[in-house]
């Protein structure tokens, strides 16, 4: 048998509201012990009726349901959050993540999604909308991006193509030849290069680089 899991339901609209009850607790092991019309009702009902999971209206007069999310994660009672939109916002849903949602569902895209997030939720996973995937990804390997740059933010633009080619094996000479500067010149920026980067030789270097993916750093620079 399923756990049981209780919820919390908030929405500035009543037939919002009475339309995900009725399908929520279609499913036996589901029970809605609590509405709220707003956020700050959303906070208060939390706190007294400790549901396992709230469902949360992005949108509502005076407090946002992003604002109750942050709250009732804060409170430390447990109770997991799935935010409930009309539409797919991108920095919405990003907010929402900041302020500790563990679901994210769109209203638009029928009932099987919101109960497989109150599941998924309610055993301590997260959820996001099929559509909103593709979103999450680009922003995670945007800053997985910015995070290997940081580690390259003292090179200049010169010294990053040079490394870029020692962690590909070539010589000062070869280095050279492909940049058309002097071997002697090569060897000054790699001494610089090695000494930015903090590391004893070539070799760590080169293991440096392609640790915090030269190659697509300058590909995009």
């Amino acid at each position: 048998m399923p756990k049981s899991v209780t919820i919390l339901i908030a929405d500035d609209h009543a037939l919002v509201r009475r339309g995900v009850k009725v399908l929520l607790e279609g499913e036996d092991h589901f029970k809605v012990v609590a509405e709220a019309r707003n956020g700050e009702e959303a906070i208060e009902m939390a706190h007294t009726n400790h549901p396992d999971v709230a469902v949360l209206d992005i949108r509502m007069p005076g407090m946002s349901g992003i604002e109750a999310c942050r709250q009732i994660i804060s409170s430390g009672e447990g109770c997991k959050v799935i935010m409930l939109t009309a539409y797919a916002e991108d920095e919405l849903l990003f907010a929402a993540i900041q302020a500790g949602a563990a679901g994210y569902v769109l209203k638009l895209v029928g009932g099987a999604e919101l109960i497989h997030a109150v599941e998924h939720v309610s055993n301590g996973e997260g959820f996001i909308d099929s559509s909103m995937i593709g979103s999450v990804f680009a922003e995670v390997n945007k800053a997985t991006g910015a995070q290997h740059a940081a580690h390259f933010s003292m090179l200049t633009s010169r010294e990053m193509q040079i490394l870029t080619l020692v962690s590909k094996g070539q010589t000062n000479r070869q280095i050279g030849s492909v940049l058309y500067l002097a071997e002697g010149t090569i060897r000054n920026y790699v001494s610089s290069v090695l000494t930015k980067l903090m590391v004893a030789n070539r070799a760590e270097a080169a293991a440096f680089a392609v640790k915090h993916s030269i190659d697509q750093l300058v590909a995009t620079s």
